[in-house]
C-alpha cells in the first residue's frame, strides 16, 4: 500500500466524522507553531509518514533532521505550523508513526553496533501487515539491511516446504526448473547433515536456523565459500557480538522489528 493511501485510512480510523474535542474548544481561525521533540536518545525514522499526515490536513511540516539521524533528548526533529485544529487532530497519528518507526531504527542500531561491520544485520518478513515498507525502511535507517521484501521476490525453501516437497533435493530441483537464472535459491537447514544435502543440491544461500554457536562455526567451514551463509534464530545483540567473526555473510533478526520498543517523542506547541 502506498503511503498516501495508508495515511488516508489511518486518519479516517482516528478522526472518523470529526475530532469532537478539538472542534469543541479550538477557534476555527486559530493558528499554531510547534516542534516535534525527542524525549530520549534515538535514531529517527518515519519523517515521511509524519509529513504526509500533516500534509493531508493542510499543515506545514519541516523536517529539521534526516531519517537515520541519531538525536539526543530534547532535540527538535521537525517544525510544524498551520491551523491549530488540524495540528491537534493529526498530532497523535504523526507521533505514532514516528515513535514506532524510530523505535525500530533505534533497536536495529544496537544490533548493527554489535556486529562491528564484520557481518550484515538483516530483517525478516516478520512485519506488521501493510506497514512493511515503512518498517523495512526503518531498519535501513538504523544501519541494517533488508531481506527479501515479500514472497514474490525471492526463493526461500523453509522446513515446511521441504516436508511438502519431499526433501531438500526435490525442493531445490523443482525451484531451479521453475525460476529464471537470475533468481537465487535459499534453503533453511538446522543440522550439519541437512547443510551438506543443501550444498550438494546446489543451494545458493543457506539459512542456518537455530544452530548453536559451535555448529555455526562448523557450518561456515563446511560451506567454504560455496554458498552465501545466513544465520538466524535467537539473534540478540549479545549473541551477534559472539558470532560476528565466524565468517557468516549475514545474520537475520526478526526482532529488529517485532521486538522494538517505541521511542519517546512529543509535540510541543508554542504558547499563545
Amino acid at each position: 500500500m502506498n503511503l498516501q493511501s495508508l495515511v488516508s485510512l489511518a486518519l479516517e480510523e482516528d478522526i472518523g466524522n470529526g475530532d469532537i474535542t478539538t472542534e469543541s474548544c479550538i477557534a476555527h481561525d486559530a493558528n499554531s507553531v510547534g516542534w516535534i521533540e525527542a524525549r530520549e536518545e534515538l535514531v529517527v525514522s518515519g519523517l515521511g509518514a509524519a509529513c504526509e499526515v500533516f500534509r493531508q490536513l493542510g499543515v506545514k511540516f519541516e523536517a529539521l533532521v534526516d531519517d537515520g539521524a541519531l538525536v539526543v533528548a530534547k532535540q527538535h526533529i521537525a517544525k510544524i505550523s498551520g491551523p491549530s485544529k488540524a495540528i491537534l487532530s493529526g498530532e497523535r497519528l504523526a507521533l505514532n508513526f514516528l515513535m514506532k518507526l524510530s523505535g525500530i531504527a533505534t533497536n536495529t542500531a544496537i544490533s548493527v553496533r554489535s556486529a562491528e561491520g564484520l557481518v550484515r544485520v538483516v530483517d525478516t518478513r516478520k512485519t506488521t501487515p501493510l506497514l512493511r515498507d515503512l518498517e523495512k525502511a526503518a531498519v535501513r535507517h538504523g544501519g541494517g539491511f533488508n531481506h527479501r521484501f515479500a514472497l514474490y521476490d525471492g526463493v526461500m525453501i523453509k522446513d515446511n516446504h521441504i516436508i511438502a516437497a519431499g526433501g531438500i533435493r526435490e525442493a531445490v530441483s523443482a525451484c531451479r526448473n521453475r525460476v529464471h537464472h537470475l533468481v537465487k535459491i535459499e534453503v533453511e537447514v538446522d543440522t550439519l547433515e541437512q547443510l551438506n544435502v543443501a550444498i550438494d543440491a546446489g543451494a545458493d544461500v543457506i539459512l542456518l536456523d537455530n544452530m548453536s554457536n559451535e555448529d555455526l562455526r562448523a557450518a561456515v567451514t563446511v560451506v567454504d565459500g560455496r554458498a552465501y551463509t545466513e544465520a538466524s534464530g535467537n539473534m540478540t545483540p549479545e549473541r551477534i557480538g559472539q558470532i560476528k567473526g565466524f565468517g557468516l555473510d549475514c545474520i537475520s533478526v526478526g526482532g529488529l522489528i517485532h521486538q522494538a520498543t517505541w521511542s519517546d517523542l512529543a509535540l510541543e506547541l508554542a504558547s499563545i
